[in-house]
């Protein structure tokens, strides 16, 4: 697997191991999905202005979210994941998160999306969420839907 990291919002530099544990999470992740662990992908870390326009321009919706997940519909590249600072951050705070935690969660999360599940219906998220509780689980992180 080869995953390229592309920090647009220096913020993102600020937390320590980022880099390492979001490649453990990708790996994890696709492990778990039975997906195919040498493919690539790329993680932009960015604003939530730059998540606001990409979330605008391919879903109609002109507001930020935490991240998004463009998969690439090929074998050897599995697509591409942004995710915004401040909305991750105020999420992150408002949980009682640490920002690593959240930001993992939401890589694991953005996997999950490229690889095909989705959690749009009660039934999706049956199948997504508990994988993620699991793929966390690997990583020493609760589980993050646990307070529903």
């Amino acid at each position: 697997m080869s995953l390229t990291l592309e920090i647009e919002d220096g913020r993102w530099r600020r937390t320590r191991s980022l880099s390492a544990r979001l490649k453990k999470a990708v790996r994890a992740a696709l492990a778990e999905a039975g997906a195919d662990e040498a493919a690539d992908l790329t993680v932009l870390l960015t604003t939530d202005k730059r998540v606001q326009a990409l979330n605008r321009d391919f879903r109609s919706k002109d507001k930020p979210t935490n991240v998004l997940s463009f998969p690439s519909g090929g074998n050897d590249y599995l697509g591409d994941i942004a995710m915004a600072y401040g909305v991750t951050a105020k999420e992150a705070k408002a949980e009682g998160k640490t920002l690593l935690d959240h930001a993992t969660h939401l890589a694991v999360h953005g996997v999950l999306h490229l690889v095909g599940y989705d959690h749009v219906t009660a039934r999706q998220a049956k199948v997504m969420e508990p994988m993620e509780t699991r793929i966390l689980a690997t990583l020493g992180i609760a589980d993050p839907y646990e307070t529903r």
